[in-house]
């Protein structure tokens, strides 16, 4: 009898160790939330457009919505939210004001959000205060949304390929270098996708990544557009019946155009937006989607020294000049879902910088976010800097910081596997 007293209390002892063993496992149990509300500007307001120094009035027309996009992510132990807009970037000022607002009113750390722009060369300047306003009022009633909606989620990562992109740095009859299509420059085809899911296998958001600018339609265009993001990010979400939310963000697309345009004709932008967005739903629908490990985000200020034309000086000179002038803040943000690392930068970074950031990265999943959490402007490697671009004449930074800094800096952040 005491023998068998003994067994059973031994039994509810290792019962007990194995429930508690549990506990933590089941409190990293992910849920994620996820809200989409449109930005686009009232017809009539006329707002200068974004990317294109050549335009001077303001927009014409609507041709189609701009939204942005929110997704919260909560381990039970912190939350991290990621905004979207269909906007050319964010200002710095204007990416701290967002964060600010996310912390004061939804008490996810300001460390804990990854906000982008889709650069879209279509949507209105960020810089016109009013809009703006506007706009981080919506990403702000996005995120409220999406924290409550809440619900336990599967995660999924994938890759696939798509050629709607090129390099841009052509070579012109005068033998020197400029925008154009380089069909054998360098150029990352890679199409990155995060699924989150329910646990009943409803589609909650899908993340997608690719290096392309939102430039196919050119500077003589004066109708309102999400450009290639837009038209791919609309895509997926007809596919899924809007069901689910589709993040779409830029990677190191900073030397990268689209395979058409700059043009006037929006059927090149549907044409590549549903290229993209098939193999974004292609790689979402094959991918197997797991219980995804605990958060992790951080973020990180890096300062580069920073050049200008010197006076007299011009772009297309052979040889410009340059001179020392403020030194340029690049911001490095951090979002790690389990074995999954979004990697945030703050500038136009080139191919071989997000290339050599997923080679060197231990994890594998490991995804570029480009135009995040404010704006540096072009970020060239070391090598680009050796031949003269539209790229380098237009960069603000010295060369010999930028790559090693972006890179080193991220990896740091990443950590071990």
């Amino acid at each position: 009898m005491m023998a068998a007293m003994m067994c059973t209390l031994r039994s509810l002892l290792l019962l007990s160790a194995a429930a508690a063993g549990c506990c933590p496992a089941a409190e990293e149990a992910l849920r994620a939330g996820a809200a989409r509300l449109e930005i686009t500007p009232a017809p009539e307001a006329a707002l200068p457009m974004s990317g294109y120094a050549s335009r001077t009035e303001g927009f014409k027309k609507i041709r189609d919505p701009l939204f942005v996009r929110a997704l919260v992510l909560d381990d039970s132990r912190r939350q991290a939210a990621i905004v979207v807009a269909d906007l050319i970037g964010l200002p710095h000022a204007a990416a701290d004001r967002l964060a600010e607002r996310i912390e004061r009113e939804t008490g996810i750390p300001r460390d804990h959000v990854l906000a982008a722009g889709t650069h879209t060369h279509a949507a209105p300047q960020p810089q016109n205060a009013a809009y703006m306003s506007w706009v981080e009022d919506r990403a702000l009633e996005a995120v409220r949304r999406a924290r409550a909606a809440l619900e336990p989620v599967r995660v999924g990562f994938g890759t696939g390929r798509a050629n709607v992109n090129v390099n841009r740095v052509a070579r012109m009859a005068d033998g020197g270098w400029w925008l154009g299509v380089n069909p054998d420059g360098i150029s990352d085809k890679t199409v990155a996708v995060v699924k989150f899911e329910s646990l009943s296998a409803r589609p909650v958001a899908v993340f997608s990544n690719f290096a392309v600018h939102g430039t196919v339609m050119g500077p003589r265009n004066y109708q309102v557009s999400g450009d290639l993001p837009g038209a791919a990010a609309r895509f997926v979400e007809r596919h899924y019946g809007e069901q689910a939310v589709a993040l779409w963000t830029s990677g190191a697309a900073g030397d990268q155009n689209p395979i058409y345009g700059p043009g006037d004709d929006f059927s090149r932008v549907d044409a590549l937006g549903m290229i993209l967005g098939e193999e974004i739903v292609r790689v979402a629908e094959a991918v197997r989607s797991s219980p995804a490990g605990p958060l992790r985000a951080a973020r990180k200020t890096l300062r580069c020294p920073g050049r200008r034309l010197a006076e007299g000086s011009k772009p297309r000179d052979p040889s410009p000049q340059f001179v020392d002038a403020d030194p340029v803040e690049i911001r490095l943000s951090l979002l790690r879902i389990g074995e999954i690392a979004l990697a945030g930068v703050s500038g136009e970074v080139l191919t071989r910088i997000g290339q050599r950031l997923k080679d060197e990265s231990p994890l594998p999943a490991t995804v570029m976010v480009t135009h995040a959490n404010g704006s540096s402007g072009y970020l060239p490697d070391e090598a680009s800097f050796q031949r003269i671009s539209y790229e380098i004449t237009t960069a603000r930074v010295k060369p010999g910081c930028a790559e090693q800094a972006i890179v080193g800096g991220l990896l740091e952040m990443i950590g071990p596997r």
